[in-house]
């Protein structure tokens, strides 16, 4: 399925109680259709308000830039607009924009690694990354490893493959179930099962691989 196709309501939801923003997106369809351009972005701006915090922690927990951050969530929103024609009023607006947003992000970190190639960062700039926090700590993180630090979980969940980190960032950090995952990754929920124990085994690998162990603590 194509990316800005979007993702359709799953079985167990009534699609007549398809939410609100959902209906606020074909609204604004309309007002597009008939050249009311103005008063769709007007009407457009209740739905970025509504969801700008979250496309911000989901560019966050891939970027961890807040520059790159910024410019994910403007271009999130952006693309959204600019293909709202495409969203099919039975869709689920949350995770098509979701999806817009996890898209862009790996489009970003392909772009950086691309560039990785001829940019060596200088140690004060690995050091600035390494020590960088985010502005928002979710609560999902200590659901999924209470006894982590978020800046170690999140250096070892960079570590994993690409579709194992999507899935472990929006179940677990932003609490899509696993159909809704599915839907936004157009993979079978059974694959994001799979991926997901796996992802959260090697997650607890890396973190027992990162802690100092009890030798080096008695030496320092």
């Amino acid at each position: 399925m194509n990316a800005m196709a979007g993702t359709v309501i799953s079985s167990g939801q009534d699609a007549s109680i398809v939410n609100k923003d959902s209906r606020v997106a074909s609204e604004i369809k309309e007002l597009l259709n008939s050249g009311n351009h103005q008063e769709a972005r007007s009407r457009f701006e209740e739905l970025i308000d509504t969801y700008r915090n979250r496309i911000a922690r989901i560019a966050y927990y891939y970027l961890r830039d807040p520059a790159e951050v910024d410019e994910a969530v403007q271009d999130t929103f952006f693309k959204a607009f600019i293909h709202l024609q495409t969203f099919r009023d039975e869709l689920f607006f949350e995770l098509w924009l979701s999806r817009i947003a996890v898209n862009g992000c790996l489009d970003r970190l392909k772009a950086q690694s691309r560039r990785r190639h001829w940019i060596v960062p200088t140690n004060d700039q690995l050091e600035e990354r390494l020590q960088r926090e985010p502005t928002v700590a979710p609560s999902a993180e200590q659901m999924l490893l209470a006894n982590e630090r978020r800046d170690q979980l999140l250096a070892a969940v960079e570590q994993l493959p690409e579709r194992q980190r999507s899935i472990v960032i929006l179940n677990q950090f932003e609490e899509y179930s696993t159909k809704e995952v599915s839907n936004m990754l157009n993979v079978a929920e059974s694959t994001v099962r799979v991926h997901l124990f796996r992802a959260i085994r090697s997650l607890r690998t890396l973190l027992r691989n990162a802690r100092p162990s009890s030798k080096d603590n008695a030496s320092v």
